[in-house]
């Protein structure tokens, strides 16, 4: 009973911190709106300057933001689960930075940037590394070789970082591929904020599904085994769930590092290690720490853009210092 009290305490608190963020992430800004500008410009359709920003611009980069942090905290969630690490994520595993350097292709390519062509970029290198961890994961998934996993992410992670930066300066689109590397959401648009609704509600309703999986998974494969699931099957599954996820995240958002390393050990801590519950405060709470993340990246340095990514570097780095540490000892 006090363990469902707390979880709806926590809940509460969540949704609340979420709402402020989202009202400061639509008022705040170079230009100031107030309450009754933001309400006219959601319920009506004046064509006043300050409306059309609100309904044009800043919607739909909240919603964006909001949804991308989402899907980070949930493949996070997903990926500690399946590997039994808490230092897993997509950035980790080299998923992030394959979509990156396939982005990076095409802007060198000169193919033209629109939302259905990046995600498309985003996916096919998404998809190289998720093929690439799938096989490490078609053996029997021991720590040892889960531990193998991690590092040949991290590898690939660096090795498609340096390609991406090699192009960017082969191609002269070094400032515009550094944005990506970077991260951010200053070109959000309403097709960017659509792409991520969809797909992050797709697969947090397929992640919530598998929950119960997860949590066996998660206390051993020969558990898992005993129960009648086949781990190996089960892990296929969610990272190829995770793959359009993450190429949808890395579309609108470029590449966030650390917010599916963060979340979901915060969400641990509060809510214990029961998936059902973990993988729903995934996505908020991801939402909550990308929001208020991005008012930090447009408001600190204003009128200038601050790279998203030094923000969430800033509180994950530390973070897994921390972790990695534990896991050592």
């Amino acid at each position: 009973m006090k363990n469902n009290k707390n979880t709806f305490v926590f809940l509460g608190c969540s949704i609340f911190i979420l709402i402020l963020g989202l009202f400061l992430a639509v008022s705040l800004g170079v230009t100031q709106i107030g309450i009754s500008d933001i309400w006219f410009s959601i319920v009506g359709n004046s064509g006043e300057l300050e409306q059309i920003l609100i309904r044009d611009v800043r919607i739909p980069r909240v919603l964006t933001v909001l949804f991308t942090g989402g899907i980070l905290g949930v493949t996070g969630a997903m990926l500690q689960g399946i590997t039994r690490n808490p230092i897993a994520e997509p950035s980790f595993l080299g998923v992030s930075q394959g979509a990156t350097l396939v982005i990076a292709i095409l802007y060198a390519l000169g193919i033209s940037i629109t939302t259905p062509n990046v995600f498309i970029a985003a996916f096919l290198g998404a998809l190289v590394c998720g093929l690439i961890v799938i096989g490490f994961l078609s053996t029997k998934a021991n720590n040892r070789s889960i531990t193998r996993i991690l590092l040949a992410g991290m590898a690939m992670s660096t090795f498609f970082l340096s390609l991406t930066t090699m192009i960017g300066l082969l191609s002269n689109q070094a400032q515009l591929i550094g944005f990506w590397v970077a991260g951010g959401f200053r070109n959000a648009t309403w097709s960017d904020a659509i792409m991520v609704i969809i797909i992050g509600t797709a697969g947090l309703i397929l992640a919530v599904l598998f929950a119960q999986k997860i949590n066996i998974l998660s206390l051993g494969d020969d558990v898992a085994i005993s129960m009648g699931i086949n781990p190996e099957k089960i892990r296929l599954i969610i990272l190829l769930a995770i793959i359009p996820m993450t190429a949808a995240a890395v579309a609108a958002g470029k590449n966030i590092g650390f917010v599916g390393l963060i979340i979901p050990q915060i969400v641990r801590k509060l809510v214990g290690e029961d998936y059902r519950k973990n993988i729903p405060f995934a996505f908020l709470l991801g939402g909550v720490l990308l929001t208020y993340a991005d008012i930090a990246a447009r408001l600190i340095f204003d009128p200038y853009e601050t790279p998203i990514g030094i923000f969430t570097a800033f509180i994950g780095v530390p973070f897994f210092l921390v972790l990695a540490r534990r896991e050592k000892g």
